[in-house]
């Protein structure tokens, strides 16, 4: 391997002996040179040890300004609430938005990377399936095409991550359902879609501990993004078997609380604070929906605004710079409790 440094890909056309075009046009699609020009040039990689500024290439190769948009399921009103702020500003910044939904399945979210790349976007905005999403090959998307990821991280993949903290989220709702109540159970998905609740599980088990309370999870079967009615038939059955552990349960998420309160309302349950109560719910997220209730969900509310404009406002500077971050950026934001009916 030759100790001499290779600044960019003029330099290594000269050493290498191929035009300048033709190792562009290698770097676009190795496929697209002859056999012997592909050997040739991989030897020469293999030599100098060059490897050249994907950013930069697909900064000079952009045909549009699109930024691509790309959420798990756009049927869930809380995507299509961070989408509807993402798309204005994206515009506002004189780009164009194209939205796409993987439809909670892997090989549509790289479906969707591979459509995206096919149109030479300027940068992605990505929120990931995170626990089932194709680790390895967004990651090797990334690497060509300015990616910030937001909701949920895939450690070390793109140019940054900004989501929601919930270990301190988690622990506050916590915190607050033990000082008003019963300590809660928490309720989740025994195969949740997303790395989230992970986090919120251990949150929750390591701020009960703190509050020298025992941790009781509930977990519901069923698989997908139906989570009102995995939270609904759940919440059925353990009323019905009278197996609820505590009058308090904090939900993983506010759809799955929706469901929750359904169950309990035709199990004729009331729930909410007061004597006449019997049964208090909470959730995390502030869904759009959460508010409207029966009773009003109590809930951690994300900064969806701050998510939003940190993740736009790096990518465009990936773009504007044409070249990655010294280091990837990962920021997390508080969530606010926000006390309604329901706890």
């Amino acid at each position: 391997m030759s100790n001499s440094k290779i600044r960019n890909m003029e330099e290594f056309a000269a050493v290498s002996g191929i035009s300048r075009p033709t190792v562009s046009k290698y770097f676009n699609d190795p496929d697209s040179v002859r056999k012997s020009t592909r050997s040739k040039i991989e030897a020469a990689l293999e030599e100098y040890d060059y490897r050249p500024n994907f950013y930069a290439i697909n900064q000079n190769r952009r045909q549009t300004k699109t930024i691509g948009l790309v959420v798990p399921n756009l049927a869930d009103p809380f995507f299509a609430a961070i989408t509807r702020i993402m798309e204005g500003l994206i515009v506002e910044a004189g780009f164009n938005p194209l939205l796409l939904s993987s439809h909670g399945g892997p090989e549509q979210e790289l479906a969707n990377l591979e459509s995206l790349r096919a149109i030479k976007p300027a940068g992605v905005l990505l929120a990931p399936l995170g626990r089932v999403s194709a680790i390895e090959q967004i990651a090797a998307f990334a690497e060509q095409i300015p990616t910030v990821l937001f909701d949920a991280n895939l450690e070390g993949v793109g140019a940054a991550f900004f989501g929601s903290d919930n270990q301190r989220s988690i622990g506050q709702i916590v915190e607050y359902l033990c000082r008003s109540g019963e300590p809660p159970v928490f309720f989740e998905m025994k195969h949740p879609v997303n790395a989230n609740a992970y986090r919120r599980q251990s949150a929750y088990v390591e701020a009960m501990e703190r509050l020298s309370h025992d941790p009781i999870i509930l977990q519901a079967d069923g698989v997908g993004w139906d989570f009102e009615k995995i939270g609904y038939d759940e919440g059925r059955r353990v009323i019905a078997q009278q197996s609820l552990q505590s009058n308090t349960v904090l939900c993983s998420n506010d759809r799955l609380a929706i469901g929750l309160l359904a169950a309990a309302y035709e199990s004729g349950l009331q729930v909410g604070l007061g004597d006449k109560s019997s049964l208090r719910v909470a959730g995390h997220d502030d869904h759009p929906f959460a508010r409207y209730t029966c009773p009003s969900l109590t809930t951690m509310s994300q900064d969806y605004e701050a998510i939003c404009r940190h993740s736009v406002q790096t990518i465009l500077e990936l773009i504007d710079h044409g070249e990655p971050l010294s280091q990837r950026q990962e920021t997390l934001f508080s969530a606010q409790l926000v006390m309604r009916n329901s706890a």
